[in-house]
């Protein structure tokens, strides 16, 4: 590994966001949230990677105010008074320790288990009631249901502005709801919600309208994005770069101050004929600044983890020099910083030998 890695650490500032590095905690869910409350373990465990030299941690997944919104009780909510209070105590430990953070938005939609999930007698929901291409499971979604769910994300961000975050994630990837909307795959509509590109892309962006409407306009929103899905790992929103651009501008144009674009490994290029991987694009496309994710510091993609994998370190002198060519902004950093909190300080200072091999057993606690 390089020990030349200025450029991973110095300042970061748009509009209402500054940061004092351009290491970002990647949203993971864990499920240590008994009745979807974090608790103080909670609380600490971000507070330790802001500790840790951490610039910006976006947290877990926390649901919006939808009954079938979530997989399980124990993953976090962010609505209700218990849950916005447990939130708002991670929030002032993370800036206890000089950090920033935003909670990640989320709406599971089909990927929602309607059996083993809370309310178990309501069906799942989705833009056609199709988990992946060819399986039905419910109706597709009535208009007041997708009014309320454009609601739900608008007054969580409202309440993450009041409670002190930093900004907010909305979580449009990974096939769980809005990417659900965004994949033709999924989204067979004929109304004005699927369709066109544009339309299949509507939910998102009222969504962001909505969060704009109800927050400062300085507030951060930050939409994260993904070509892969959980349910089709070659699944493409956008098979060219100008699809990916009549993907991304309407987007853009209703708000989004950052794209974190999720892909499996980051140092894989997005199109032939362009070294550029997913977030250099869009930072191409847009001009908006991005963050990129996907195996860093480590050898093997995060799916090993599921199966309670672990993985060797990696060298990230690729990610610096695409960081010094300007290619994204920030890097998210997600299994690495799972097993070391201190991973960002020990890469500043050069301590390589002290960085800690991902185990899965990392996955079983907070630590």
């Amino acid at each position: 590994m390089s020990n030349k890695v200025d450029t991973l650490f110095t300042p970061f500032k748009h509009k209402g966001l500054s940061l004092d590095n351009r290491v970002v905690m990647a949203p993971m869910t864990r499920e240590f949230s008994p009745g979807g409350v974090p608790s103080s373990e909670v609380a600490d465990y971000y507070r330790r990677r802001a500790q840790g030299g951490t610039g910006l941690i976006i947290t877990e997944g926390t649901t919006i105010n939808d009954p079938v919104a979530t997989m399980s009780e124990r993953i976090p909510q962010f609505h209700g008074d218990a849950a916005l209070a447990g939130w708002e105590e991670t929030v002032k430990a993370v800036h206890s320790a000089g950090g920033k953070i935003m909670p990640q938005l989320w709406h599971v939609g089909m990927a929602r288990p309607q059996k083993k999930a809370p309310y178990p007698e309501l069906p799942s929901v989705g833009p056609s009631g199709l988990f992946k291409p060819g399986k039905q499971v419910s109706e597709p979604m009535t208009q007041v249901q997708i009014e309320t769910v454009i609601e739900g994300f608008a007054n969580a961000a409202a309440d993450a502005q009041r409670i002190g975050f930093d900004g907010v994630e909305i979580h449009g990837a990974h096939g769980y709801l809005i990417d659900q909307f965004f994949w033709e795959g999924t989204n067979q509509r004929t109304d004005a919600w699927g369709g066109s590109m544009a339309n299949r892309g509507r939910l998102a962006v009222e969504i962001i309208k909505a969060i704009r409407a109800i927050t400062s306009p300085d507030f951060p929103i930050v939409l994260r994005y993904s070509q892969w899905k959980q349910q089709d790992y070659t699944a493409r929103l956008a098979e060219t770069p100008q699809l990916l651009e009549e993907f991304l501008a309407p987007l853009s144009d209703a708000g989004v101050d950052v794209f974190h674009c999720s892909q499996r490994r980051y140092w894989e290029n997005e199109f032939d004929g362009s070294e550029l991987n997913l977030a250099g694009w869009t930072k191409k496309l847009t001009g908006k600044p991005t963050i990129s994710v996907g195996s860093v510091g480590l050898n093997e993609d995060f799916f090993s983890a599921f199966a309670g994998k672990g993985s060797n370190t990696r060298s990230i002198d690729d990610l610096i020099e695409r960081m010094d060519k300007g290619e994204f902004d920030l890097i998210a950093v997600g299994r690495a910083l799972l097993q070391d909190p201190k991973w960002a300080d020990k890469i500043r200072h050069g301590k390589l030998e002290e960085l800690e091999q991902y185990s899965g057993e990392a996955l079983t606690t907070l630590s």
